[in-house]
């Protein structure tokens, strides 16, 4: 299933990334070096398809397979909060 919160592209705020990092797509390595090396920004990765730091599985994406109260989705009852 596609994440809706981050309409599949595994960060937030996107629209405040340089037009360049988006033109052919999120390569999402390129994102987070820039997020690293840039302040006065609010992109970050997807806190309903990651932890802020890294995604649970495929960046954008929910795995079904993750559902359920030991899976990562635990703290909202076992669904992605965008489910």
């Amino acid at each position: 299933m596609n994440c809706t919160r981050c309409e599949g592209t595994g960060f937030l705020n996107v629209e405040q990334l340089p037009e360049d990092l988006k033109q052919d797509g999120i390569d999402c390595d390129k994102v987070l070096k820039w997020i690293a090396e840039n302040d006065g920004h609010d992109v970050q990765v997807c806190d309903c398809c990651g932890d802020g730091h890294g995604w649970y599985n495929e960046p954008g994406s929910h795995n079904h397979n993750d559902y359920g109260k030991n899976g990562p989705y635990a703290y909202n009852g076992g669904l992605p909060e965008c489910y």
